[in-house]
């Protein structure tokens, strides 16, 4: 049975466009920006596409199939204010079969072609066909349904099974909001629910240290952890802790006759609570404790000169933090509006030089006290930094203006405003800045329309306007994505 999925539509358009702007940059820093706007991407996907997972009780076996062909065009100002265009045709298939709502299988790959500008691809290479991959790929087995189905019995308890490849998202997605290859079984009993991972990155994700070598095509870290969620009525308060560990195998580099290992092994403790305080109202909550151990920086300045030379590695103790609180209103009227408000802050560290490397990173024999984690939260179109030594406040607004009227009910208008500062004004972040608390402010505009069932237009903008004081310059950063989704 082949059905086609509107929601689609608004996903796969989503909210920043799917492969992005290329899948080597010379940017460290915007391949990065890439990699997180590519993942808030597949997540919106994933809550669209997956939302509706009940199979009717006389339906024994579901058959899903279907894809989207999406023209795009990017314009995007770098952290140098060079401007780079990209048009991008991407092609996307996904397969879903479910049996008696117990066993599952879904699969979703892409294939892209990245026509750039002349001279503004960030790796140099030009235009190319970006190969094929699977961004989600799993097989899930719920006991619960299984036994329903199979011997007509409810039982109070549940096994969740899953393996393969999808996203992880815990909690407001602060710590852990990555891709994992790996399984992910989920146990509840009443009111509880353990939720647990054990895998790794696939191979070509871009990893969060910009300065190792083949960061940006060949990554491997392992990800061990486990969640408990306590669901009382609306409230869902949980714990979690989660394991990472450093398996990469291209970790040495050598750079002007400067040698640097890597090796960031680092471990999350977590709390919080997501739900709701009244009808109208949503919340999310999370605070996170980071621990466990990295590599030192490898070179200092030579006293008197400005020689960089070899200095011994230290392996030092990590010891950060970050919090996220954000507030949704939800009136529930016939434009489907929201507001909302979030708080985001991530301690940084001063004797570091850029906050997310190990070269001109952490300085010897120091704890290392930069906030650096594998989480999923948005900061901004434009600016788009790494939470770490930021204290962030956004607010936004969303809602179907034309709700009553035909041809334009399915289009959605909204607005985010970040304000971004220094959790510390003398540590750094992830590019060059001057001691300074206040950063800039962002707005971001967003424009959905579903104009047929099989058809759906897109436009994202954002324009960071930095501080003077801060970057040197107060010289705006524009990015503009458009794009159509076209269903089939």
């Amino acid at each position: 049975m082949r059905r086609l999925y509107l929601s689609i539509g608004l996903a796969v358009v989503s909210l920043f466009g799917a492969a992005g702007f290329g899948q080597v940059a010379d940017s460290a820093r915007d391949l990065q920006l890439q990699q997180r706007l590519q993942e808030l991407q597949g997540f919106e996907l994933d809550t669209r596409l997956l939302a509706d997972t009940d199979i009717p009780a006389d339906q024994r076996a579901l058959i899903d199939f279907g894809g989207y062909f999406s023209p795009q065009y990017y314009s995007i100002d770098d952290d140098n204010n060079d401007n780079h265009g990209l048009r991008e045709w991407q092609l996307v298939g996904y397969l879903r079969a479910n049996f008696d709502g117990a066993n599952e299988i879904f699969m979703r790959a892409s294939v892209a072609y990245d026509d750039y500008n002349a001279g503004d691809s960030f790796d140099g290479f030009g235009s190319r066909l970006i190969d094929p991959d699977f961004d989600r790929a799993y097989y899930r087995f719920d006991l619960q349904r299984y036994e329903a189905a199979y011997d007509g019995k409810f039982i109070n308890y549940d096994v969740n099974f899953e393996g393969g490849r999808d996203l992880v998202y815990w909690g407001n997605g602060l710590a852990m909001g990555e891709v994992i290859d790996g399984v992910t079984p989920k146990f509840s009993w009443g009111p509880l629910v353990l939720s647990t991972v054990a895998g790794d990155t696939p191979l070509r994700t871009v990893d969060i240290q910009p300065d190792r070598p083949a960061f940006d095509f060949n990554t491997d870290r392992g990800f061990f952890g486990a969640m408990l969620t306590v669901n009382i009525g609306s409230q869902h308060p949980y714990v979690y802790g989660v394991v990472q560990r450093d398996w990469n195998s291209q970790n040495v580099s050598t750079v002007d006759g400067i040698v640097t290992r890597y090796a960031y092994n680092s471990d999350y403790i977590g709390a919080g609570s997501t739900g709701s305080i009244t009808d109208h109202i949503q919340y999310g909550v999370e605070g996170v404790f980071e621990c466990g151990n990295t590599l030192s920086d490898s070179s200092a300045v030579m006293p008197g000169t400005f020689e960089l030379v070899q200095v011994p590695q230290t392996r030092n103790n990590i010891n950060a933090y970050a919090a996220d609180v954000k507030i949704d209103y939800v009136p529930q009227d016939i434009h489907n509006s929201r507001l909302s408000v979030e708080g985001i802050v991530a301690s940084g560290d001063p004797d570091r030089g850029l906050t997310n490397t190990t070269a001109n990173g952490n300085a010897p024999n120091t704890p290392d006290n930069a906030f650096n984690a594998f989480g999923l939260v948005s900061t901004g179109l434009a600016f788009g930094a790494p939470v770490s030594n930021l204290a962030i406040f956004r607010a936004g607004a969303s809602c179907f203006p034309f709700a009553l009227h035909d041809g334009l009910r399915r289009l959605q208008v909204g607005m985010d405003v970040y304000w971004f500062n220094k959790c510390q004004a003398d540590a750094p972040i992830d590019e060059s800045t001057n001691p300074a608390t206040y950063l800039g402010w962002e707005p971001d505009l967003y424009l959905n329309w579903e104009v047929v069932s099989d058809l759906t237009l897109t436009l994202r903008y954002g324009v960071f306007n930095p501080n003077l004081k801060a970057f040197g310059n107060d010289k705006a950063r524009q990015f503009l994505y458009t794009g159509a989704v076209i269903a089939f």
